[in-house]
């Protein structure tokens, strides 16, 4: 049954947390992320990119259907073999650099932050060097307590999308902008916007996640040695790191479009509705036992990735990084382990992605 709680910003919304209720709720074409008073709509946070109302009312669905048709092909299971031998091969010459470090060293900054930063920027043909650049306004963009510098960083991606879009119209190459640009019908404000869509969402959520799978890991040492010894669990594994941490804080946004009951509770137009993932994640009737991490559960129902017509597109993407990280990691580092107490780590609170701030680990 939905909760009537108080966000951070002071508005009343709906939160939901049952498994079965929150997948179905993501699937449910009576909620969006649009509201037709945005101005005056219930917010979660400050964020300018996840605090609120996105996009128009009145065009919301078919909007977002277009949306995934022209992102879908770029994460097609063919272009993602393709991509597989790229990633395993920039995955090892990280950890060939992380092997090199002085001890302690930060799994943060010298693996989870790289790798998928690396991969965004093939993919997209953004360049690498620009990557302190757009980490920066992704983190900006994504700051949950300063409406002002989010909605800053967000005009900043924007604005660099805007530039990326101008360059690959007189130079393209063989990556995604490139192959938007090849699409009748589609304009340069709307790839330069899914572009920095892309970008933000393409590293910054796989950033947090291998800094969190890391730590599970550490602090599992029988799963890593089974994963070790049989990597024909390395795929279930994955499954298991994305479903564990319990990532959210109120739960992902949405506003009713219609009066609609939720687990007998009448919702009303406009009001917003959190639908918590890590709860659904940790729901005991769906997942026994949810606080143990169990690289042999069985996971397929996890809502990590969302359901439905909001299914993440770039899901695909993110298990094969995820694959090809925690491979490497638990061969070339057997005896690794967290170099500081597990009480003295940090996680963002400012953000949207939340994250651990560092991973000091020795080995």
């Amino acid at each position: 049954m939905p909760k009537r709680i108080q966000t951070p910003t002071g508005d009343n919304a709906w939160q939901v947390t049952g498994h079965a209720e929150v997948r179905a709720l993501l699937a449910d074409t009576r909620l969006g992320r649009s509201h037709p008073d945005p101005a005056n709509a219930a917010r979660s946070s400050e964020s300018a990119l996840f605090g609120g109302p996105l996009g128009d009312f009145d065009t919301e669905p078919a909007d977002h259907a277009r949306m995934r048709a022209l992102l879908q092909p770029h994460f097609s299971a063919r272009r993602m073999a393709a991509l597989g031998d790229r990633v395993d091969a920039l995955t090892a010459e990280l950890l060939d650099g992380l092997a090199g470090q002085s001890q302690p060293a930060d799994l943060v900054q010298l693996l989870a932050v790289p790798l998928p930063v690396l991969v965004i920027c093939e993919l997209l043909g953004v360049p690498y060097a620009d990557r302190d650049q757009f980490r920066a306004w992704s983190l900006a963009a994504a700051d949950t307590t300063d409406r002002a510098r989010s909605e800053q960083g967000l005009a900043d991606l924007y604005d660099y999308g805007t530039r990326l879009v101008a360059l690959k119209r007189g130079e393209p190459g063989d990556d995604v902008i490139s192959r938007l640009l090849a699409v009748d019908g589609v304009t340069d404000p709307e790839i330069a916007g899914l572009a920095m869509s892309l970008l933000f969402a393409g590293h910054e959520t796989t950033v947090v996640q291998i800094g969190f799978g890391a730590l599970l890991l550490l602090t599992n040492p029988d799963q890593r040695q089974a994963m070790a010894e049989n990597p024909d669990l390395i795929p279930n594994a994955v499954e298991e790191m994305l479903r564990a941490p319990d990532k959210s804080v109120t739960g992902i946004p949405r506003y009713a479009r219609e009066d609609l009951e939720i687990d007998g509770t009448l919702v009303r137009a406009g009001d917003l509705v959190l639908l918590d993932i890590g709860a659904a994640n940790h729901d005991p009737a769906v997942f026994p036992d949810p606080e143990r991490f169990d690289i042999t559960r069985r996971t397929a129902a996890h809502v990590s990735f969302g359901h439905g017509g909001h299914y993440c597109v770039g899901a695909p993407l993110a298990r094969l990084e995820l694959r090809s990280v925690f491979s490497g990691l638990v061969t070339r580092f057997p005896t690794m382990r967290p170099a500081i107490p597990l009480a003295d780590l940090r996680i963002r609170q400012d953000v949207l992605t939340g994250g651990l701030v560092e991973l000091p680990v020795a080995w």
